[in-house]
């Protein structure tokens, strides 16, 4: 008789002590007395669940690299996946799954307000540079403390050695363009690079699946559902919360904006829709229930923390004044993480324990800009203009004159 298979993958409350200690703040803040215990088993049946619709043009996209003849109808070439994105929808003559991954995003859900949307690009906007720490600082490297993804990313190449700003480049650019004017409509250039990030995310998930070139029983499967709705409440919820954490005021009306904005980027990334949350406070007690999930921090997690700190002095390759700059962004990244992970969070990742000596002047500076430049709409407006312009110039930096597109950006 063959066993049952597994309900969790192995990593799943590994090393429960450790992450209710981690997650007791957000609990706080989530007004979390007791975890769901149902709530905690779903997130770690869905380590092995993974987005369907996906994995289907994933696996019609692979006949490209060999299966079939060049007359095989049910294969989608990259091409075509492009071509479809940039006009909002699939042809009528497409491949069956590339018109399934089209129509599946397509017509808007019943709940999407593209005003709201608007808003929400606009309010994410300005949360400036604050934001970008977050994401980076308190969302990325934060994540590293756990197995799992972290596993894949290196096996991938994803985000150590000298890839590593590229890739943080690359997912710079993709937050950027969906929060542009008029990006997440349809065909758009935040929708389009949405969508091309979950064809590429099913392209890596099918690669590794196959074989044992995965440790399915121990991580889950390669990008599996817990895992996208994890990623998802970095760039909401999180984001929102680190910005305040630095002194950045966000009114309600403003962080109700971001959660629409980045549920609708949820739903085109394949994400369950009972894990797409209209709310900080849903996304965060949420949130809390996914770092109960998890397990102890692996080798992975120092290596690809130790690359991307490592990565913005390295980065800069001009004269004496742009090394000068980098060895300043290093230091000023380990102050900030200090702040976010704690001593602990650091000693975890195998980084410099530093005295968070950045975070009074952040307080203060993000103080005045959110209570006093944000008063009004033309003092919104700078905020916005200027956190573009910073965005654009780091783009520029990484990637040279031209910004990474939708083809561009990897999984």
């Amino acid at each position: 008789m063959l066993a049952e298979p597994p309900v969790a993958p192995r990593r799943f409350r590994s090393a429960p002590e450790r992450a209710a200690r981690i997650a007791r703040p957000l609990g706080l803040v989530a007004g979390v007395r007791d975890p769901d215990p149902t709530l905690l088993a779903e997130i770690g049946r869905r380590m092995f669940t993974r987005d369907e619709t996906g994995a289907a043009l994933a696996r019609a996209m692979g006949r490209d690299r060999g299966q079939g003849d060049s007359g095989d109808a049910g294969r989608v070439t990259m091409r075509a996946l492009h071509t479809a994105l940039a006009a909002g929808t699939a042809p009528a003559d497409a491949p069956p799954a590339l018109r399934d991954f089209l129509a599946a995003v397509t017509p808007d859900p019943d709940w999407l307000d593209r005003d709201l949307l608007e808003r929400g690009a606009r309010a994410y906007r300005r949360l400036g540079r604050s934001r970008d720490d977050v994401l980076l600082g308190l969302s990325l490297i934060g994540g590293y403390r756990y197995g799992g993804p972290t596993e894949l990313l290196v096996r991938t190449g994803g985000l150590t050695g000298a890839g590593a700003m590229r890739r943080l480049g690359e997912t710079q650019a993709w937050a950027f363009a969906v929060s542009r004017p008029g990006g997440m409509a349809p065909g758009g250039e935040g929708w389009a690079a949405t969508l091309h990030v979950r064809a590429m995310h099913a392209l890596v998930a099918e690669r590794f699946e196959r074989g044992d070139r995965y440790d399915v029983a121990t991580h889950g499967l390669p990008i599996n559902q817990a895992d996208a709705a994890a990623t998802l409440g970095l760039f909401n919820s999180t984001a929102i919360l680190g910005c305040r954490l630095l002194g950045r005021h966000v009114p309600r009306a403003d962080g109700d904006a971001i959660m629409h904005l980045w549920r609708y980027v949820g739903w085109l990334m394949g994400v369950d829709d009972d894990w797409l949350f209209d709310t900080e406070r849903a996304q965060n007690a949420f949130n809390h229930h996914i770092v109960l999930a998890q397990g102890d921090v692996t080798p992975a997690g120092p290596l690809l923390a130790g690359a991307l700190v490592e990565g913005l002095r390295s980065e800069r390759t001009g004269g004496p004044a742009d090394r000068l700059r980098g060895a300043w962004e290093r230091r000023r990244l380990l102050s900030l993480l200090r702040v976010f992970l704690r001593a602990e969070g650091l000693r975890d990742l195998d980084l410099p324990v530093t005295a968070a000596w950045m975070w009074p002047s952040q307080v203060l500076r993000n103080l005045v800009e959110s209570l006093l430049v944000a008063r009004t709409a033309r003092g919104r407006r700078w905020l916005e203009r200027r956190s573009d312009r910073r965005v654009e110039a780091d783009l520029a930096r990484r990637f040279g004159r031209e910004s990474p597109g939708p083809r561009d950006l990897a999984a």
